[in-house]
């Protein structure tokens, strides 16, 4: 079993999704692994929760590339430059579902461009 383990947690942050889901299926074997591909996919199935698991790779990666403040000013930028307004930005962050201190962030950030 810790061979395993290693193995998956090797594969990084979809391994370490991909084995949460294991355990909290409520089988064991390859019925464990199929639950919970299939449950991470959502309406598309197992392809689905392998998609899901390529995706929070990317993402992974990306964060650990750039970082959470860099992504986030991109984000918003290209919101701005695709013309949306200032305020129409501020809007979509206080809907949000995030920490007031994330929101504050984002607001800064979000003075920063012009």
């Amino acid at each position: 079993m810790d061979k395993i383990v290693e193995k998956i947690v090797g594969l990084g942050i979809p391994g370490l999704i991909l084995l949460v889901a294991i355990s909290v299926s409520g089988f064991s074997g390859a019925a464990a692994l199929t639950t919970a591909l299939a449950s991470l996919g959502g309406p598309l199935g197992m392809l689905g929760g392998i998609g899901l698991l390529g995706l929070s790779l990317y993402i992974s990666q990306a964060i650990s590339k750039y970082g959470f403040e860099r992504i986030y000013f991109k984000t918003i930028e290209g919101l701005y430059k695709k013309g949306e307004t200032k305020k129409t930005i501020l809007l979509k962050i206080e809907k949000y579902p995030i920490s007031k201190s994330l929101k504050l962030k984002l607001k800064d950030l979000l003075q920063k461009i012009e």
